[in-house]
């Protein structure tokens, strides 16, 4: 592979637009350009956690997706293109499924925290399904792949079974929600 970013600084965005993967400038506002910078962010967020001490299997599964979300932003930087395939959307699931077995039940919902790898999950989580919601508002006016739909939701998926195990692996405690705490405490 050549040299593909040999010029980083070309100022073809000073006018409030950037180049899509086909050529065509668009606003930098634009549902297709938001949902572009969420996707880079939901990677950027998988990198924090990477940059810590996290189980192997979290650590593969994590990896993979960085790569897909890298697949996918190609896929809706150029309109129509599809990158991501049922076999994506299945590893996930076959990932969370993994992972999920060996973990106890949940009884309420949890709250984010614990580990800081663990909350550094339930972030990217946070990020993923904005990532999600603006794939579906990019839907609303243009095409966009059922897959990449199903990808990112079953990612937020990994990313809570992610936390849980992490939390496990660390002996960290989860916290879970009790509605009304903080009134109850005064």
């Amino acid at each position: 592979m050549g040299h593909r970013l040999s010029k980083i600084v070309t100022r073809t965005g000073d006018d409030g637009t950037t180049g899509l993967g086909d050529g065509a400038r668009v606003p930098k506002d634009s549902p297709r350009v938001a949902a572009l910078g969420d996707l880079d962010e939901l990677n950027s967020a998988l990198g924090c956690v990477l940059a810590q001490r996290v189980p192997t299997p979290v650590r593969g599964a994590l990896l993979a997706a960085q790569n897909d979300l890298f697949d996918l932003g190609g896929e809706v930087s150029i309109p129509g293109r599809v990158a991501l395939q049922a076999l994506h959307v299945e590893a996930l699931d076959r990932c969370v499924e993994a992972l999920n077995s060996g973990l106890p039940p949940l009884k309420e919902f949890v709250l984010p925290g614990g580990d800081r790898a663990a909350a550094a999950c339930h972030l990217a989580r946070a990020i993923c399904r904005r990532a999600e919601r603006s794939l579906v508002a990019l839907a609303r006016d243009e095409q966009v792949s059922p897959l990449a739909l199903q990808y990112l939701n079953r990612l937020s998926d990994l990313l809570f079974v992610s936390a849980r195990v992490i939390n496990r692996a660390r002996a960290r405690h989860e916290a879970t929600w009790t509605p009304g705490a903080a009134l109850k405490k005064r």
